[in-house]
């Protein structure tokens, strides 16, 4: 039914013409009428062939990207910012090195200058210099400063010819190993550094295989059966895999970061497998009520197929959202997350009915099989459940909000708390070399020396460099939170030096942050004042709080374009002006009780998860996903109890009966993406750890809270005023018909 409709209305109560038994027409062939009908019929009709074209595009785009490969690279470029500024400083006057470095980081309680240990040591960094993308080695023997006061602690420069992204994982494991020959008789080995963390990672997959087998035992309790709850993972499997496929080989034209296939997988799974529950269920109404497979298809495509449609378009608008921010890489992870749930939606919209086809007449059976034995056993009809708690919900409902509303509201407050930045050697697991290798580098120069500040000195007379440094050290050595401060080392151009300043904090301590802030607006520029040069703060951790600053300053705009641009669509499909509003603050409600929950666990160290910064870009990643899906139960609840309120115009009956027909529909999906986003906290990348428990908090609290409790309450007090919308703006806004016509 259209939101147009002008049919009369029928009392909810009143047989269809397909319940209970196959009514007069049930074996006709469908007349489709809107496209979502059109495509259904035609999938279903020409299943092989859809089935087949789906084969050959997944096929045909790996075989292409295996050919290929992939070219993952991050674009960490800050326009605008000091730490940018200062990177384009060095590279302009020749100071920026091609490739990176990796420490061999050695601790001996007996003294590394003892003879033998020298010896040994001397030995293995000549093997290392000879291993593959080792442009030269210097020895800690070489430079007093690379050996700690007490003489225990000590490491070695590795200069490759390559950026640590683009170190093959294998040439640095041939690098540690050659290193750990000489480890021994108290002689510990470790390998520091961006390319020696990569050995820690993981290969993935675990975390994929028990998220989908989570959902194939949900969905299995849900149905009943193996085969109809494979098809919504098959679907899923079908979109992802094409897409990842296709990202591939985009990563050859377009800044795509290396974590992006991961977060697509995640993203795609969960919503690919919720896309295709959500027609299916609706698809299995309709064989239960006795109606053939075929049109049954064509109903269930043609009233949820619409709402997986304009929930998809919520996600991929989300997800759009972020360009907006300007962040590079993240520009090339939200692309890619909205081309697959694109592909996705495609899937479920076409392969899905293709399936459906292949399987309807058994289904047909086992369907209406199932229903008939429960009937025969006397037990309440599906959705009661639900039904009465809508309707205990609707006795109380504002007792059901404020209580509902004041837990989550509590679980938003540490969000505010939040503290943005990037995950280091300190936050690897204690088992890895890198992690070994940091704490060794702690332990023996202090927690500053794993985050170093780079100072650039510009002398804009086109002077000497090093007497503004000169000067420049002296105040910083004085300097509250400066532990260390290096000499002047100069660059091939006079007016340009720099300085290393290490932090008496570690790189992720808020006293890091701190330093750098009063380095930049109050110590270094008295200095500037009187020695006329110009002084930058760059380095990774200047770099890491540029980031979040720059997260931090266009949130705002991300979040109105995203909030604006759902209201809208909203409006278009619902005519109305409360349900938008009423969507957007329960998403952002949501949303805050996902990222408190992040901070307590991921920031301070809850169930003995090892503390530190919340990841810069993961605040507007969790926003725009979960923005986006919180929108799919939205529209996918509210749709069915509009269905309901332009038959029977009872408003407190089309919420009771809405909340019957999809409340396990939402439970189970929710679950399903619990379960996903959940299963990635099994990943070694606290990236991925923050992002699936993060989304998996979301969901919980969306599904179950909000939607099951929260919508109810909230649509009995708004009453009939829920349907409202000025008359100007609906004629201005296009109308977007929803349920089928």
């Amino acid at each position: 039914m259209s939101l147009t409709d002008k049919s009369p209305a029928r009392s909810s109560g009143s047989p269809g013409p397909g319940s209970g038994s196959p009514g007069p027409d049930s074996g006709r062939r469908p007349g489709p009428v809107g496209g979502f009908a059109r495509i259904a019929a035609f999938s279903h009709r020409r299943r092989r062939l859809a089935l087949v074209l789906w084969l050959v595009v997944m096929a045909g785009v790996w075989a292409a990207a295996t050919t290929a490969g992939d070219d993952y690279r991050e674009d960490f470029s800050l326009p605008g910012t000091q730490s940018q500024a200062a990177a384009d400083l060095l590279a302009e006057h020749g100071a920026a090195r091609a490739g990176d470095t990796v420490q061999i980081v050695l601790q001996d309680q007996g003294g590394l200058k003892d003879p033998a240990v020298q010896d040994r040591v001397g030995r293995m960094l000549a093997e290392v210099a000879g291993q593959p993308h080792v442009e030269s080695v210097r020895s800690l023997y070489e430079d007093a400063a690379a050996i700690a006061p007490d003489g225990t602690v000590g490491y070695a420069t590795v200069t490759l010819d390559v950026p640590s992204k683009e170190m093959p994982k294998e040439d640095s494991q041939k690098i540690l190993d050659t290193a750990r020959k000489a480890a021994g008789d108290g002689l510990q080995v470790e390998l520091g550094g961006e390319a020696a963390r990569l050995l820690g990672k993981g290969a993935g997959g675990a975390a994929e295989g028990a998220g989908i087998l989570a959902a194939l035992v949900i969905l299995v309790f849900m149905f009943g059966t193996v085969i109809a709850a494979g098809l919504p993972i098959i679907t899923a499997v079908f979109a992802v895999g094409s897409t990842l496929g296709a990202i591939i080989l985009a990563s050859h034209l377009f800044t795509i970061a290396d974590y992006t296939p991961y977060v697509m997988m995640l993203v795609g799974l969960g919503v690919g497998i919720d896309y295709a529950l959500l027609i299916f269920a609706r698809y299995r109404a309709e064989l239960v009520k006795g109606v053939e497979s075929e049109r049954a298809t064509v109903t269930a495509l043609d009233a949820a197929g619409r709402s997986v449609f304009f929930a998809g378009c919520t996600v991929i608008l989300a997800l759009l959202g972020l360009v907006a921010l300007g962040l590079g890489s993240l520009q090339g992870m939200a692309l890619s997350v909205a081309l697959t749930v694109l592909v996705t939606m495609a899937a479920s919209l076409t392969l899905l009915p293709a399936l459906l086809g292949i399987f309807g007449e058994r289904f047909a059976r086992q369907f209406t099989a199932r229903d008939a034995k429960r009937r025969a056993k006397g037990k309440a009809p599906e959705g009661t459940v639900w039904r009465n708690l809508a309707a205990r919900v609707q006795r109380r409902p504002l007792a059901a909000m404020l209580v509902a509303g004041v837990a989550l509201g509590a679980l938003c407050l540490p969000a505010f708390d939040m503290r943005l930045g990037f995950a280091d050697a300190g936050s690897d697991a204690p088992k890895t070399t890198s992690r070994k290798a940091y704490d060794l580098l702690s332990d023996g120069f202090g927690p500053g020396f794993n985050g170093p500040l780079i100072v650039v000195v510009d002398d804009l007379d086109g002077g000497n460099a090093q007497q503004a440094a000169e000067s420049a050290a002296v105040v910083l050595r004085e300097t509250p939170g400066v532990q260390a401060v290096s000499p002047p080392i100069p660059t091939k151009h006079s007016g340009v030096a720099t300085m290393i300043a290490f932090p008496a904090t570690s790189p992720q301590d808020e006293g890091t942050s701190r330093l750098v802030t009063d380095l930049r607006d109050d110590v270094l520029p008295q200095v500037s004042e009187r020695s006329g040069a110009r002084y930058l703060v760059g380095g990774g951790t200047a770099a890491a709080e540029d980031y979040s600053g720059k997260v931090a300053e266009r949130m705002p705009l991300f979040m109105a374009i995203v909030v604006g641009l759902s209201l809208v669509l909203l409006m278009m499909v619902f005519r109305s002006v409360l349900i938008p509003l009423k969507a957007a603050v329960l998403n952002l409600l949501s949303i805050g009780a996902a990222l408190g929950a992040i901070t307590l666990v991921f920031q301070e160290g809850w169930f003995g998860v090892e503390p530190g910064p919340i990841e810069a870009y993961l605040p507007v990643m969790i926003f725009a996903v979960v923005f986006g899906l919180s929108m799919d139960y939205e529209i996918f609840l509210v749709s069915r109890i509009h269905e309901e309120w332009t038959k029977t115009k009872d408003h407190a009956l089309s919420v009771r009966e809405g909340l019957g027909h999809t409340g396990s529909v939402i439970s189970a999906a929710g679950a399903i993406m619990v379960a996903v986003f959940g299963a990635f906290m099994l990943s070694s990348e606290r990236l991925l750890q923050q992002t699936g428990f993060g989304m998996a908090v979301a969901i919980f609290v969306d599904a179950v809270v909000i939607r099951l409790l929260i919508v109810p309450a909230a649509m009995q007090l708004m009453g009939r005023r829920t349907w409202w919308m000025p008359a100007p703006l609906a004629r201005i806004l296009p109308k977007v018909h929803l349920e089928k016509s």
